[in-house]
């Protein structure tokens, strides 16, 4: 009876010792991508073609000559504004 128990704690310390607990790695719940530095510039495009000049416009036709003046001379002067309260 002796040798059954030590043989049964013999197996039971063996048979625990054997099992490996495995590695928990607790993750952040809210992570925030955060972006990489910008990449290289690409290479730059061909310069479009100029577009054709506009023709000139026709000269409008000149005004009638004025009268002369007879010489007196109006000064219009503007209204006096009302007073603000």
């Amino acid at each position: 009876m002796k040798r059954s128990i030590l043989m049964a704690a013999i197996v039971a310390a063996t048979g625990l010792a054997a099992c490996e607990k495995p590695t928990v790695v607790n993750v952040p719940a809210n992570t925030t991508p955060v972006p990489g530095p910008a990449g290289p510039s690409g290479a730059t495009g061909s310069t479009g073609s100029t577009g054709s000049t506009g023709s000139t416009g026709s000269t409008g036709a000149t005004g009638a000559q004025g009268k002369t003046g007879d010489g007196t001379t109006i000064i219009v002067t503007p209204p006096a504004s009302a007073p603000s309260n």
